[in-house]
């Protein structure tokens, strides 16, 4: 879509809290999905929004081009559909060998994970980790260089 059509829209929750997109020519699309193109690399640009049925509805090049009350809606749907916790801080780990039990401090609070495996941590870039947990959780860590210096000991012993 081109950026002209990329503002052409409105947004609005149903009482049974679906997303509810109006396009210019008057046109609704009960339960809407709005979904990242780039999660992890650029999560603030490249979103779409999709009808129930996947067909393409609104191209928005960058959340922060949107409106105040369109930018919240968007960020409400997107964390209703996402979840991947970003680890902060590692406090400790139970056995330096696989399975490990760590007790991890989370953007959404304090948590354990079950690391079967070193595979289970991937390596995105140079500073960025997905740990994906026994349950298949994944837990982002956004920028390996930025934590605390136990964390990033603990984590050495798994890289």
């Amino acid at each position: 879509m081109s950026a002209a059509l990329t503002m052409a829209f409105t947004l609005a929750f149903d009482s049974f809290g679906k997303l509810v997109v109006t396009l210019a020519d008057g046109t609704q699309h009960v339960g809407a999905v709005v979904v990242r193109a780039f999660p992890i690399a650029t999560p603030d640009q490249c979103i779409c929004i999709l009808s129930a049925e996947g067909k393409e509805l609104a191209w928005v090049e960058n959340l922060n081009d949107l409106p105040a009350h369109a930018r919240e809606m968007v960020s409400q749907a997107l964390q209703g559909r996402e979840f991947m916790p970003e680890i902060l801080r590692l406090e400790g780990v139970n056995s330096f060998s696989t399975p490990s039990v760590w007790r991890v401090q989370t953007s959404r609070g304090p948590t354990q994970l079950v690391l079967k495996g070193e595979e289970d941590i991937r390596r995105l870039s140079a500073s960025r980790l997905i740990v994906a947990d026994a349950h298949g959780v994944q837990f982002l860590i956004r920028d390996l260089p930025s934590l605390d210096r136990h964390t990033r000991k603990l984590l050495d012993r798994f890289l």
